[in-house]
């Protein structure tokens, strides 16, 4: 038997094959990359939106960038590395070193302005994160409500990431700095400042790897700082690989900006002025939640591929192989529990005579006497036998017959699965993972 009513030809063609049901069911995003491609082609305003919002609140720590790379360009033009050479004035004897004393120095000022630069950096990422997952999760959104809203839930695991990340760049750039004057002047060990050197820019690309799992994981569940942190270095070892794949591919907007120059350096600034911010957040909360799916999801009981269509998933009307403790979501089996902990429905499980024939209970006049109040009560008596009759010829319709065997096979599945459960003990969770 068809599932559903075959159209003709001409209704087919007037129609058209987006009102078709597979061809609906055929374009929805079954996995994360579809998923990503759906909501760049569908949601690019949105995210257009988004990104000019947390362009705003980026504007301070673009300022410290564009100001650090003007002055340390003044400082090479009129910095006293001629001096002696003609006419030159004041002359300065020892040069060897001052370039790099001065770089020093100069960088101990801008790194620094990094840090409360990315403060105010992280009002606009917690925000525009929150969209982005709620997008990824195929959630309605009003930009500038959830804008506001997911600064009040994500400021502080943002800042906390971002903070984390500016003072290990500060550290790691001072180190640098540090070891490339001593060098210069011929301090001794130069072989083990350079290796600290090398060590400290590895800290650093490890601290972005950890910065990006920490707001991830901070706009995804909710967690102490300590928690956050220690999960947030759990999965950066664990998926090493793959993180370090996706970070290269969303932040390949900020390196064609910041090193490259000319006609390119222009359009990286373009993208990240328009889309880039949006695109970078995309790129990374679509492959964190495929990563929570695959490892963190299953283990504390949360429905995993939200925001995916599950195509293997029985279509209305049809009945699964699967059990409900199988198939269903921890909410969806939460909703089947409270369903049988209130009981069989007595207007769904049992035949209710209708209204439609003569029987009317007795009406009592404004002045009765005991003979009107007999006639009260065999009335009611002969409505409500009436009504058992009722009952007891249809009892065994189908309806009611079905409904009564599927509510005792949940309340069967569920007292299974419930004894099942006491007698295996349930692993325990991350104490970071509470769903937001």
């Amino acid at each position: 038997m068809a599932d559903r009513e075959r159209k003709g030809l001409v209704a087919r063609w007037l129609e058209g094959k987006e009102r078709s049901e597979d061809y609906a069911r055929s374009t929805l995003p079954t996995s994360r990359w579809a998923l990503f491609w759906d909501i760049l082609k569908g949601r690019f305003g949105r995210l257009v939106l988004v990104n000019l919002l947390m362009v705003v609140t980026l504007f301070p720590l673009a300022a410290v960038i564009v100001w650090r790379i003007l002055a340390l360009g003044v400082q090479g033009t009129i910095g006293p590395y001629g001096a002696g050479l003609g006419v030159g004035y004041p002359m300065l004897p020892e040069l060897v070193g001052y370039a790099e004393m001065s770089m020093f120095q100069a960088d101990l000022l801008f790194f620094a302005l990094f840090i409360p630069a990315a403060a105010i950096a992280a009002l606009g990422i917690s925000g525009g994160g929150y969209i982005i997952r709620n997008l990824i999760w195929t959630e309605g959104i009003f930009v500038a409500n959830d804008f506001l809203r997911g600064i009040r839930r994500n400021y502080w695991n943002v800042l906390e990431a971002l903070l984390i990340l500016t003072l290990i760049l500060f550290v790691a750039r001072t180190m640098g700095n540090l070891a490339d004057w001593l060098v210069s002047i011929g301090t001794e060990g130069a072989g083990w400042l350079i290796a600290s050197k090398v060590v400290g820019y590895i800290f650093v690309a490890f601290g972005i790897l950890i910065s990006f799992w920490m707001i991830s994981l901070g706009i995804s569940y909710k967690q102490g700082p300590w928690a956050l942190f220690r999960n947030a270095v759990v999965m950066t070892i664990g998926t090493f690989p793959q993180t370090v794949f996706f970070a290269a591919l969303a932040t390949w907007p900020i390196f064609l900006s910041l090193f490259t120059s000319g006609l390119f350096a222009v359009i990286g600034v373009l993208i990240l002025l328009f889309f880039g911010v949006s695109y970078m957040l995309l790129v990374w909360l679509d492959y964190s939640q495929w990563a929570f799916d695959r490892f963190v999801n299953p283990n504390i009981g949360v429905a995993t591929g939200r925001g995916l269509y599950n195509k293997d998933k029985p279509r209305e009307g049809t009945r699964s192989s699967v059990s409900p403790s199988e198939s269903d979501s921890a909410a969806m089996r939460e909703y089947r529990r409270l369903i049988v902990a209130q009981g069989k429905s007595k207007l769904v499980c049992r035949p209710i005579k209708p209204i439609d024939d003569d029987l009317e209970v007795y009406q009592l006049p404004e002045s009765f006497s005991r003979e009107d109040l007999e006639k009260l009560r065999r009335s009611k008596e002969v409505i409500e036998e009436d009504t058992r009759a009722y009952e007891e010829e249809h009892k065994d319709d189908e309806r009611y017959v079905e409904y009564n065997r599927q509510f005792e096979e949940r309340e069967r599945a569920l007292q299974e699965e419930d004894e099942g459960k006491k007698k295996k003990k349930a692993p325990k969770p991350p104490k970071m993972l509470n769903k937001r």
